[in-house]
């Protein structure tokens, strides 16, 4: 039985999101649970701790005064020095991401805790909670793939008269993708989009997304990339790791001064040699290739994020707090009874 409902702080680097706007608290608490917010977790999106007492929240000093309700819901995956506050009767709601995070999914199975995740949810052939946030890390995609660009080889995503536009290839059309194509298609670059699904490919194109298309193969996308100023990675298979489809041999041909921005990242990245940068430290290089590879690119959008992601966690939230065995929630769980009970994190994870 679910009483309490907590909703701590976020603590991972850069991250200034949460997980329940004051009106989604107020939901829950019309649903009879109380709910437990720490001190200041709503300040960098914009919500003060007034306007969750003011919906009938109990704001709490500490985070584990948060972290001792029911259940708890965050958005980033506990990071370690959170892990203390994992026990058996905990039932935890987050992007956990644990195809990537092996250590987190043992601390999870260790400790006994019944872990949800967002990014597995499947509802009507889609992922309703993580598509909110694909869809700013996509557009954000292209705002910092100009942005670096422009630090490195110091080409203009739309070009100018005589001149010729950059050249942009985003790997993966899904919602993530889909939006970074978008976005550098509204800045006038020539996009070249890449997915295995020809449907897929043909929407894009006639609405206008990429001005071209093509089907995903090595030789393919090696060839794109070559030629490419940017490229963005936004492959996913839900709940495993992130195939591996811009190779380094890929990534040694393009030019100096260019840009990845590696989306997949938190599923283990979909670029050979892309590995999880910070907002603290976002970019490195490879090969004389600038590498964009932040493990939570829409905390730096955070009033915007977390609405999108609090209206549709909301209502799977008060499902899930009425009945933990809710048929419509069950592709969320990840971890039960000190097991990875989720198939395709499991085979991930080698259990």
């Amino acid at each position: 039985m679910i009483r309490t409902i907590g909703l701590p702080a976020e603590t991972k680097d850069g991250e200034r999101r949460v997980a329940l706007e004051p009106s989604a608290v107020k939901s829950c608490v019309q649903a009879g649970h109380d709910v437990l917010v720490q001190a200041g977790a709503g300040r960098g999106a914009g919500f003060g701790d007034a306007d969750y007492e003011a919906v009938g929240a109990k704001i709490v000093a500490s985070a584990q005064e948060a972290w001792s309700a029911d259940l708890v819901v965050k958005v980033k995956e506990p990071q370690r020095h959170e892990w203390a506050y994992f026990r058996r009767d905990l039932v935890l709601f987050a992007y956990l991401h644990l195809a990537a995070e092996p250590e987190l999914a043992r601390a999870l199975m260790d400790a006994g805790v019944r872990a949800y995740a967002f990014e597995t949810l499947e509802e009507r052939g889609g992922l309703p909670l993580l598509a909110p946030m694909s869809e700013v890390a996509g557009r954000t995609a292209a705002i910092v793939g100009a942005h670096y660009l422009a630090q490195g080889s110091g080409v203009l995503l739309g070009g100018s008269a005589g001149v010729p536009p950059a050249r942009v290839v985003v790997v993966g059309l899904g919602v993530a993708g889909t939006m970074a194509a978008r976005g550098a298609r509204g800045m006038d670059a020539e996009v070249t989009g890449i997915d295995i699904d020809l449907h897929r490919l043909m929407e894009a194109h006639e609405r206008g997304i990429v001005t071209a298309t093509l089907a995903s193969s090595e030789h393919a996308i090696g060839e794109a990339v070559a030629d490419a100023d940017l490229v963005v990675g936004a492959a996913l298979v839900t709940g495993a790791k992130a195939p591996k489809l811009v190779l380094e041999e890929h990534v040694r041909s393009m030019r100096p001064g260019s840009v990845i921005v590696d989306l997949a990242i938190d599923q283990g990245g979909c670029v050979e040699t892309a590995r999880p940068t910070s907002h603290s430290n976002p970019i490195y290089e490879t090969h004389g290739v600038i590498h964009y590879c932040v493990t939570n690119v829409p905390g730096q959008y955070p009033r915007t994020a977390s609405r999108a992601l609090s209206a549709a966690i909301a209502p799977k939230l008060v499902r899930l707090a009425a009945n933990l065995d809710d048929p419509l929630l069950a592709t969320a769980l990840n971890v039960a009874d000190g097991r990875v009970v989720h198939p395709t994190v499991a085979d991930a994870l080698g259990l």
